[in-house]
């Protein structure tokens, strides 16, 4: 146990006391890519799963429980809340086991139904959803911000120098285009980091409840695309695009009055947006640790950025890009010697 988790040691303590889990008990299970921590409890009624979130992530408890109870309304499976101390970062939520989505298909699973069934719920969400419900909104001056990171960081990480005002201006003004078509479709609840990594099986449950949501702190009301992209345009592992495509068909059958190519040029554009500003934060820690484990990500993020800078109504990022980021600019990060 870190310094930091000692130091919070006796606000757990007095916290699942409180809660009636006092005796139970606890199992690390490691933090994720913030410095939020996990432990299973087990107590005399069965398990529970403790989140705490220290500073700078104490604010996202009251959100994560009030999207929790949202999406238990639509009769979909996020973790019921059994106690919460959102001032201290606390909650005690049920436990959902250990099938998350990610592990099934590293051990081999069959792909298709695991993303057909988590397509369904998004499906499910953009036809129920209430767009009006107080959230946070995902709107051009939110990606904005999101994706100044690509050039903040990024860009002078893969370039080897620091952007002067003019390009970091022409930069800004090329997102801000083509966020008009990107933002061209409706709104719903957009939970941001929607991937097999925070997405878990649950076989006792039906039809769509089976699957089981994580990690919805961040959620808003944003373009439907952006999801169904994240889901399909993983930084972690490689989507075939056959199967990509079919869960894009299956997505639009379902939602016949969609404009098609309108929620296709959102959905090249929110991929644009996701994959540059990931790319900008992967290429900030490998550049000052080329051993960073994060560093395997890398090469994936970058394909994936410059794949969607080939689709038209990202015409404007990519001129900028072959304008201002060296082509080798990927291998002079990772240390590969040219040929």
């Amino acid at each position: 146990m870190t310094g930091a988790a000692m130091e919070r040691e006796p606000l757990i303590r007095a916290f699942l006391a409180e809660a009636g889990w006092g005796d139970a008990g606890r199992m690390p299970l490691g933090a994720d890519w913030s410095t939020r921590r996990y432990e299973r409890l087990h107590g005399s009624g069965g398990t529970a799963i403790l989140m705490d979130a220290p500073a700078p992530w104490t604010h996202q408890v009251a959100p994560f429980v009030r999207v929790c109870g949202l999406l238990r309304a639509l009769d979909l499976s996020a973790p019921a809340i059994l106690a919460a101390d959102a001032e201290n970062g606390l909650a005690l939520t049920e436990d959902f086991g250990g099938m998350l989505f990610a592990d099934l298909l590293d051990r081999g699973e069959p792909a298709e139904p695991l993303y057909r069934l988590a397509l369904d719920v998004l499906v499910h969400i953009h036809r129920n959803f209430d767009p009006s419900t107080s959230l946070r909104p995902f709107d051009r001056a939110l990606f904005l911000h999101e994706v100044a990171l690509f050039g903040e960081m990024g860009v002078p990480a893969l370039a080897g120098r620091p952007l002067d005002p003019a390009a970091a201006a022409a930069l800004h003004a090329a997102w801000s285009e083509v966020l008009t078509p990107g933002l061209a479709v409706p709104g719903s609840l957009l939970l941001r980091d929607y991937f097999p990594g925070n997405i878990m099986d649950l076989p006792g449950r039906p039809g769509i409840r089976r699957c089981g949501l994580l990690d919805v702190q961040d959620a808003g009301i944003g373009p439907i695309s952006y999801d169904v992209m994240s889901l399909l345009e993983d930084a972690r592992r490689d989507v075939p695009e056959e199967l990509k495509q079919a869960m894009v068909e299956r997505y639009l059958a379902a939602m016949p009055d969609l404009d098609r190519a309108a929620f296709l040029d959102s959905f090249a554009v929110m991929g644009g947006i996701r994959h540059a500003r990931i790319l900008g934060r992967l290429a900030e820690i490998v550049a000052a640790n080329p051993a960073a484990p994060q560093r395997r990500f890398l090469p994936r993020v970058w394909r994936q950025f410059h794949v969607k800078l080939a689709e038209p109504v990202l015409a404007p990022v990519k001129r900028w890009v072959q304008t201002h980021v060296p082509d080798n600019a990927l291998d002079r990060i990772l240390g590969v010697e040219p040929k």
